[in-house]
C-alpha cells in the first residue's frame, strides 16, 4: 500500500469507499493506540453517551439529540450507516460536517498512519468504520459540543466506538438475533456483546423487553457496581393515530405521565422515544429536562428511512432483520388502509448476509400486501434476484397452501432487475394504493438517490 496525495473531498470519499478491499478487522487495542497517536481526542470530549442495540439505535440517537437541542445544548452525533451522503454520519446541532472539515480530519488520520510500514505490507490501517470514528473524535474534540452521542457500528464490546476512555451514560436498545456469525447465536450471547459498552460506575438505560437480554444486563450492572434504568411497555401507552402522527402517554421519572406526539406512523418509535427520554432524564435531571422539553424535543425529531413518507402514500423503512421486519409489520397492520379502501404493495430487497429467508417468510405470510415488487440492489452485498425469486415463490406456495388459495396467487410478485425499475413500476401500477419499501437500509439509500436525481 503506497501513500497517495489526496487533496479533495471527493478523493477522500473515494479512498474510504475503496478501503474494504485492502483492510482487515483491527482490535480495540489498535483503535485505542491510534487515538493516542492522534493526541487522545476522545479524552477532550465531554458527556459521551454511548448507544448500542440490535434495532432502534439510530432512532434513539436522533430523539435524544433533539431533546438535548430543545434543552439548549449543543449536541454532536456520530451514527451509521449513511443513506445518500457520507457526511450524514457526523452532526453537530442541525448541520452536517462541512466538506472542508471532512477533508481536514480525513487528512489528519491519513497523515498519522505509519506509511513506511504500510508500504511494506505490514502495520496498522483503520477499517472504513474505524477511520470515520477517528475522524469524528477529532472533529468533536475541536468543536467541543455539550453532549456527544455515539452509535455503535456492530456489537458493542469490540466495536471501535468502545475505544473511548470515558462515558457519562450508556444506552442499550432492543436486542434481537442479528449478525449472529459475529455476536453469538443466542439472545444471551448477543446481549453480552452489547453489554460490553458498560463501564464501572457509569449508569445505563436499557430496553427491558427481552427477558434473556435483561438478565444479562442486570448481572453486568451488579458486577460493575452501576445502576441500570429499564424501559418497557409499562412506560408508554398508545393513544391514537392522527394526521400521520402518533399520540401516546409516556411515564417520566419526574413528571409522571405526559402526553407525547411523534411525527411518524411507526408504532415501534414509541419504544425508542421512551428510551431516549429516560436517557435524557437520567443524564440531566428533572430541572434541565422538563416535561415541555421532552414533549417538544420528541415531537421535533426526525430520522430518515424509518417509516418515512418520501412521496404521498409511499413509505420507506429501514427494517433489515427479522426483528425489524416484525416491528415494521406491526405498524403496517395498524395503518388503516382497509378502512380507507386502500391496498398495499411492498418493494423488497435485502443483503445476502442477513437471515433473508426468515424476512421473506414474514412479509409473504403476513397477508398485509396485495402486490410485491422484488429487486436486486447495486451493493455487492445484495442477495441476487435469482435467489430471491426462488425463495419468494417457495414462500408464496406455502402461503397459498395454508390459505387454500389457487396457485394463481403466485402472480402477486413482480421480479425486477434493479431497484429503479421496481420503483417506477410500483408507482405506475399502484396509483391509488399505499407503497411500502423495506428490507435494507441500502435499499432506502438507493430509493433516496433515485428521488434526488429524479430517476423515477
Amino acid at each position: 500500500m503506497k501513500k497517495q496525495p489526496i487533496s479533495t473531498f471527493e478523493a477522500a470519499v473515494e479512498y474510504l469507499c475503496d478501503m474494504p478491499r485492502f483492510t482487515s478487522k483491527n482490535t480495540l487495542e489498535d483503535t485505542r493506540a491510534q487515538l493516542a497517536r492522534l493526541g487522545a481526542p476522545d479524552q477532550r470530549i465531554r458527556n459521551i453517551v454511548h448507544v448500542a442495540g440490535t434495532n432502534g439505535k439510530g432512532s434513539v440517537c436522533a430523539y435524544l439529540h433533539s431533546v438535548f437541542s430543545r434543552a439548549g445544548y449543543r449536541a454532536a452525533m456520530f451514527t451509521s450507516p449513511h443513506l445518500t451522503d457520507i457526511r450524514e454520519r457526523f452532526r453537530i446541532g442541525a448541520g452536517l460536517i462541512s466538506r472542508e472539515d471532512f477533508l481536514k480530519y480525513f487528512l489528519q488520520v491519513y497523515d498519522s498512519l505509519d506509511w513506511e510500514t504500510l508500504e511494506r505490507g505490514e502495520g496498522y490501517h483503520p477499517t472504513f468504520f474505524e477511520y470515520l470514528f477517528l475522524m469524528a473524535m477529532l472533529y468533536f474534540s475541536k468543536e467541543q459540543p455539550d453532549y456527544c452521542i455515539l452509535e455503535t457500528g456492530l456489537g458493542g464490546r469490540l466495536d471501535a466506538t468502545n475505544a473511548v476512555s470515558h462515558k457519562e451514560l450508556a444506552v442499550i436498545t432492543r436486542i434481537g438475533l442479528d449478525h449472529t456469525e459475529y455476536l453469538g447465536a443466542t439472545l444471551e450471547e448477543i446481549a453480552g456483546e452489547k453489554a460490553g459498552i458498560l463501564q464501572k460506575g457509569v449508569p445505563f438505560v436499557y430496553c427491558d423487553e427481552v427477558e434473556e437480554a435483561s438478565a444479562v444486563f442486570v448481572k453486568r450492572a451488579r458486577d460493575l457496581e452501576t445502576e441500570g434504568y429499564p424501559v418497557s411497555k409499562k412506560d408508554y401507552a398508545f393513544l391514537k393515530f392522527q394526521n400521520k402522527t402518533i399520540d401516546f402517554s409516556l411515564h417520566t421519572r419526574y413528571y409522571g405521565y405526559i402526553g407525547v406526539t411523534l411525527h411518524t406512523i411507526a408504532r415501534y418509535q414509541m419504544e425508542n422515544a421512551a428510551i431516549a427520554a429516560r436517557a435524557a432524564e437520567v443524564l440531566c435531571g428533572g430541572d434541565k429536562i422538563t416535561a415541555a422539553i421532552l414533549q417538544e424535543g420528541l415531537a421535533r425529531a426526525s430520522w430518515q428511512g424509518r417509516m418515512e413518507e418520501i412521496l404521498p402514500e409511499v413509505y420507506v423503512d429501514g427494517a433489515h432483520n427479522a426483528d425489524g421486519i416484525r416491528a415494521f409489520l406491526d405498524t403496517v397492520r395498524e395503518d388503516g388502509c382497509e378502512e380507507r379502501g386502500q391496498r398495499r404493495a411492498l418493494l423488497f430487497s435485502v443483503v445476502q448476509d442477513k437471515d433473508y429467508e426468515t424476512m421473506a417468510a414474514q412479509v409473504v405470510q403476513s397477508g398485509c400486501f396485495e402486490r410485491f415488487y422484488v429487486a436486486a440492489m447495486e451493493t455487492k452485498r445484495a442477495a441476487s434476484l435469482a435467489s430471491l425469486k426462488i425463495l419468494w415463490q417457495k414462500e408464496q406456495r406455502k402461503a397459498a397452501e395454508r390459505s387454500g388459495r389457487e396457485a394463481s396467487s403466485l402472480e402477486t410478485a413482480v421480479f425486477c432487475r434493479d431497484v429503479g425499475t421496481a420503483f417506477r413500476r410500483a408507482l405506475s401500477e399502484q396509483t391509488n394504493d399505499r407503497i411500502y419499501i423495506a428490507g435494507s437500509l441500502y435499499l432506502v439509500g438507493e430509493i433516496k438517490e433515485l428521488l434526488g436525481h429524479d430517476k423515477f
